[in-house]
């Protein structure tokens, strides 16, 4: 069985005081149940702290993007190297938000995962479709366009390297969330997908939920074959959201 994984995706929030309390409260779930991964992805000014306050724990730490690039001239770019002094273990690559507002193409997040997983991060690579391509049922086309794209980049042979996450960009930051077994149906394309590269890898890769998980959500969620997890926006700024979300992928694996 495919270990699940729940990732924070902290986006452009946090201050010294608030990671403090926000970490302290759910370290010590993550350090009892260790069948259950647990990931929160924090802004780059903050990865020393945090680093250093998951420290001798089972939660692992990892950042919201990285560059292409080895080094260089790259004014505000950050290197996969940099991030792992910083005990860096994943990272998110290909968020919506990046997609939109940064103007990431599908070639670009390749090249971003070919970087991070030769500095040994493990990338987590989001597809998704828009309300406008999911109402004129291109959702599976957007999702195959976005896999492919990326990995022309990072080669198939680094396929089981990766995570993949499946986050409906109509359905981030709206409270709207994908019913489970619409989000069954798309994580079972991906998988099938993948299977069509490499068979084993298709059963290996872990695929997660991205749009809106909350804690009254997420078991249902999880419940499902083809999700092994979630990618968490809002609700990994509560503490005990967090917990409660981390705790429902625990009950996928009894």
């Amino acid at each position: 069985m495919r270990k699940q994984i729940v990732v924070g995706n902290w986006k452009m929030n946090g201050s010294r005081v608030t990671n403090e309390i926000l970490v302290s409260h759910v370290i010590n779930d993550v350090n009892e149940n260790v069948d259950v991964e647990c990931v929160i992805c924090v802004p780059f000014p903050f990865l020393g702290q945090v680093q250093t306050l998951v420290k001798n724990s089972e939660l692992s730490l990892g950042a919201q993007n990285v560059s292409d690039q080895v080094k260089g001239a790259f004014t505000g770019e950050v290197s996969a190297s940099m991030l792992t002094e910083f005990g860096c273990k994943f990272v998110i690559l290909g968020h919506s938000e990046r997609r939109m507002y940064n103007l990431e193409n599908d070639v670009l997040i390749g090249q971003k995962a070919r970087s991070a997983i030769a500095n040994g991060l493990t990338p987590i690579i989001c597809l998704g479709e828009s309300l406008e391509e999911r109402e004129a049922g291109d959702t599976k086309a957007i999702i195959k366009r976005q896999l492919h794209g990326a990995l022309g980049e990072v080669g198939h042979e680094s396929l089981e390297r990766c995570i993949f996450a499946y986050e409906p960009i109509w359905a981030i930051g709206t409270g709207k969330t994908a019913k489970p077994e619409a989000a069954q149906e798309v994580h079972r394309f991906i998988r099938e997908e993948i299977t069509h590269i490499d068979n084993y890898a298709g059963q290996q890769v872990r695929i997660i939920y991205g749009g809106s998980v909350k804690s009254d959500n997420a078991f249902e969620l999880f419940s499902n074959d083809d999700i092994d997890g979630g990618l968490v926006g809002g609700a990994s700024l509560s503490g005990e959201d967090f917990k409660k979300i981390y705790l429902a992928a625990k009950q996928k694996n009894k």
